[in-house]
């Protein structure tokens, strides 16, 4: 990963820290040496002017972009993470279902750290790579695969504080999304958005729940009930199930949408007691402007997480891949599919950072105002 960015006009001059770190492969694709690369870079980012964008060529490239980033790469998770330190909950009155559960979520913490290990933790940031690659829209039942050849390559800064304080930078192919919660609201805004910053109630991010944040996803699940076994790359694992509740979708939907359902899995090993997969399924009705007919959207995300290695005895997962299904169809809209992968993979961890406050994670004046 790059961090820094030399200065092309003064060999001599002090290099730059680049606000999100990207990707070797991203640097080495824009010429055949450094300071070509380099320029031909500072070159494209200038190009990304707000009267540039109304191009067709470029705001068609840009809103693909943010299509995939926003869905793929900054996707939220309904359902709010409890801030208490303790993820032990009382079994007593509990169905079987949910008892067990329970006693899997204490292995869960026991093999990503312990208890002490976890409540240690007040503060995190997460540098890492990212590669996306999509398919393209298609109708009817025909098979979809993504395209390999058009993958879209870059990297992440992730902060955290607490689950409800957090903020994502994400650059991939030149175009950034920033997205975060301020503990009162979730927002997320990208660099070629001229639409109004969407925001809702303060919601964790799924990326954290990719073997990023153990107690959060302990706390998570503590309220799940386990469903049965599932054998995951030949691996014996734990199916834990988490349903989302009314009043939960009816906060979360907006005036033009409404959330059906929104259920979450999670594949414990049985052997190692780490979270190996987590999936999620989300069906969404839209009302289109004009219409009386509602559109639907239907989402599947499965994450395959890998890598789990030890930060200050903390057992992070530090890559793998996660897939997404996309359909969309209605009585008056032609049945659509789309499927999308990223890859990723973490380079940095760093707990406990120093200064880091509620001001960190503010969102966009245009957020605050609204929210005001």
């Amino acid at each position: 990963m790059r961090k820094l960015c030399p200065n092309i006009d003064k060999e001599d001059g002090l290099e730059t820290v680049l606000e999100v770190p990207i990707p070797e492969e991203m640097l080495t694709s824009m010429g055949n040496n450094v300071q070509l690369r380099w320029q031909n870079m500072l070159t494209w980012m200038k190009a990304q002017t707000p009267d540039k964008w109304s191009a067709p060529v470029i705001a068609g490239r840009l809103n693909e972009l943010r299509f995939l980033l926003y869905l793929v790469g900054s996707p939220l998770i309904p359902l709010q993470v409890q801030l208490g330190h303790s993820v032990h909950r009382p079994v007593r009155d509990s169905s079987i279902q949910a008892s067990t559960a329970k006693y899997i979520v204490q292995q869960y913490t026991a093999a990503t750290g312990g208890q002490p290990a976890l409540n240690s933790v007040t503060s995190m940031c997460v540098t890492g790579e990212v590669k996306i690659s999509a398919s393209d829209f298609h109708q009817g039942d025909v098979s979809v695969g993504v395209k390999r050849s058009s993958d879209e390559r870059g990297g992440f800064v992730l902060w955290q504080k607490n689950p409800d304080l957090w903020c994502l930078e994400l650059v991939v192919s030149g175009c950034k999304v920033i997205c975060g919660s301020n503990g009162k609201l979730s927002w997320r805004h990208s660099s070629n958005q001229q639409a109004p910053v969407s925001q809702g109630p303060p919601r964790p991010l799924r990326r954290f729940l990719q073997g990023l944040d153990p107690r959060a996803t302990a706390n998570l699940f503590a309220d799940a009930m386990c469903i049965g076994e599932k054998i995951i790359h030949d691996d014996d694992c734990f199916l834990l199930k988490l349903e989302t509740s009314p009043a939960i979708r009816e906060a979360q939907s907006g005036p033009n949408y409404m959330i059906i359902h929104h259920t979450i899995w999670g594949y414990f090993s049985q052997r190692s007691g780490l979270l190996v997969k987590f999936e999620d399924s989300r069906l969404l009705s839209m009302k289109k402007k004009g219409e009386d007919t509602d559109v639907f959207w239907e989402t599947s995300t499965e994450s395959v997480i890998h890598d789990y290695k030890y930060v200050d005895g903390v057992n992070i997962a530090h890559s793998g891949r996660t897939r997404v299904k996309v359909f969309r169809y209605g009585e008056q809209s032609a049945n659509h599919k789309r499927e999308m992968e990223e890859t990723w993979q973490i380079d940095e961890v760093d707990f406990n950072i120093w200064g880091l406050t509620i001001e960190s994670f503010l969102p966009p004046a245009e957020t605050k105002q609204g929210y005001s």
